[in-house]
């Protein structure tokens, strides 16, 4: 690899995109993912994973500097991260980014979060710095190739995490160029994450690897450049760089291409189901046939699901209720709807009605829709019992980029998320705050009403 100066352009542009004046429709997109990750933050916390990391939490004591959600914990931002992190990929509701398969709102907005508790910065601040964060965690996979990442057994979704949380921190540290290299330095040096996460039956690990373990990394990092550790200077760039030693062909200039213009914060899609993403349009379109169709026990035959390849390999009847496309179609047919608790039920997954229903779900792994332009698609064919089929095909799932949701939808998907834990007052409280976020002087404020109630 050519020295071409990665590091160094995009320090600089770390620096400089603290102060950066956002676009409203930008501005916009960030809170809507702010908003959507706290909520996954806050719905997580009560789900095995989140139980285990506020176990940990409490257990580590630290200095006061960050909330852990829903909890009366305090404790350092390194710890808040770690425990938050692994609140937001709980329950499979965070976002998503189709062409790297990143989940960066799960890992920077918690990575975000606590530093800026940690030193008091503002609405403003936040919101810039978990853009930033958006930038790096989907840039780095691509410079990366994420193909190639998960084709030598890691985790595209670990490995990315780091970066994305190192660039979020970073910011809120308000380090000069000389700390933002050193940072980036050490965040490489515990990019992490392995493929093997698909084996987690509990989704605990899988927490911690998405998101947990990303947030504490970028954290860590950051506050180490904040307190002078001095590292290597271009980690991006030269022998033995972070790019070279994690992919097979890199691309470093994806590192930085449209930095300033181009933001991956507007880029994601936010979940209206909560559920595996390749499970998003399936269900969207199985929901569709069924309220136009009048879909029920008593009258569907047959079902089949068709998926690109690889959200197939992902979702195949895995041991995970949320993750399980059969199951959670079946659950659909059984009872109308797939509700929060319905797609975290291991209990569901034992209900005879439920398993009746699922031997008439068939997956197939689809290569006609191994499609760069709609990578997370779905179509849906159901044979009747009067012998008719029907069928709807899903290109693009509710909440992405090229089908959005408002900030109203974006709220009721909030609310519907944190009321069952905070209630109806506190949780309003959290989405007014989130919706005018600029007006914000102190973070600490957000943290106080996400503390419990």
């Amino acid at each position: 690899m050519a020295t071409t100066d990665i590091t160094g352009r995009l320090a600089r542009y770390m620096v400089e995109a603290r102060e950066r004046r956002l676009a409203p429709d930008v501005a916009r997109e960030a809170r809507h993912r702010i908003l959507d990750s706290l909520a996954a933050m806050v719905s997580g916390a009560h789900l095995k994973p989140g139980e285990m990391a506020i176990r940990y939490a409490r257990a580590q004591g630290g200095v006061e500097e960050a909330t852990v959600v829903t909890t009366d914990i305090r404790t350092s931002a390194v710890n808040a991260a770690l425990a938050n992190g692994m609140f937001a990929h709980a329950d499979e509701t965070d976002d998503f980014e189709p062409v790297t398969k990143a989940h960066p709102g799960c890992s920077v907005v918690p990575a975000a979060l606590a530093m800026a508790e940690r030193e008091g910065r503002s609405g403003t601040e936040l919101l810039n710095a978990v853009t930033l964060g958006y930038d790096l965690c989907c840039r780095f996979l691509l410079a990366l190739g994420p193909d190639l990442v998960r084709g030598s057994h890691r985790s595209a979704e670990g490995t990315s995490s780091t970066m994305g949380s190192v660039g979020a921190a970073a910011a809120l540290a308000r380090l000069d160029e000389k700390g933002m290299r050193h940072a980036l330095s050490y965040a490489a040096q515990q990019v992490s994450g392995l493929w093997s996460w698909v084996r987690d039956a509990e989704h605990v690990e899988k927490a911690f690897d998405f998101s947990g373990m990303g947030a504490r990394n970028g954290v860590t990092a950051a506050i180490m450049a904040q307190m002078g550790f001095s590292g290597v200077w271009d980690v991006l760039d030269g022998e033995h760089n972070a790019l070279a030693a994690l992919s097979s062909d890199p691309q470093p200039e994806e590192m930085v291409a449209g930095l300033g213009s181009r933001y991956f914060v507007t880029e994601t899609a936010i979940k209206p189901f909560s559920v595996g993403y390749p499970i998003q349009a399936p269900l969207d379109a199985f929901l569709r046939l069924q309220r136009e169709h009048k879909l029920g026990l008593d009258n569907v035959e047959r079902i089949v699901v068709r998926l690109p390849e690889d959200g197939a390999r992902i979702v195949n009847d895995r041991a995970m209720p949320d993750v399980n496309c059969q199951h959670i179609i079946a659950v659909a047919l059984v009872s109308g709807t797939v509700s929060f608790a319905d797609s975290h039920s291991y209990e569901r997954m034992k209900e005879p009605a439920v398993n009746a229903a699922k031997a008439r779900v068939q997956l197939v792994a689809d290569p006609a829709l191994m499609d760069r332009a709609a990578p997370r698609s779905g179509r849906v064919e159901v044979t009747l019992k009067d012998g008719r089929t029907v069928s709807h095909f899903t290109r693009h799932a509710p909440g992405t980029k090229e089908n959005p949701m408002d900030t109203e939808r974006v709220n009721v998907k909030a609310r519907s998320l944190m009321e069952p834990v905070l209630g109806a007052r506190q949780t309003e409280g959290i989405i007014r705050r989130v919706n005018v976020l600029e007006e914000l002087k102190d973070v600490r404020e957000l943290g106080r009403l996400l503390a419990r109630g």
